[in-house]
C-alpha cells in the first residue's frame, strides 16, 4: 500500500476515500484518531492508502483526470 494524499481531516479523506469507491478503487485510511473516535486530533493527517498498481489511477481520478487505458502490471 501507498500513501497517495494526506488529508486535514477523517472526513475529507472519507469523501476521497468514496470517489475511489465509486471507481472500482479499494482504498484504506491511516489516521491517529483512535479509529475515528477523536477525529479532532489528527498529529499526522489522515492518509489515504491503495494499492501500488493502483496508485496511478487513483491519483487520476482525484485529480479529475482520465486514467490511463491500459495499465502496466
Amino acid at each position: 500500500m501507498i500513501a497517495i494524499e494526506t488529508y486535514r481531516t477523517r472526513s475529507d479523506a472519507e469523501f476521497a476515500q468514496a470517489r475511489l469507491a465509486s471507481a472500482g478503487i479499494s482504498s484504506l485510511i491511516a489516521a491517529d484518531d483512535a479509529g475515528g473516535a477523536y477525529p479532532f486530533d489528527l498529529a499526522g493527517g489522515a492518509r489515504l492508502l491503495v494499492d501500488d498498481a493502483e496508485a496511478a489511477d487513483a491519483i487520476a481520478v482525484l485529480s479529475d483526470q482520465q486514467p490511463p487505458i491500459e495499465r502496466n502490471t
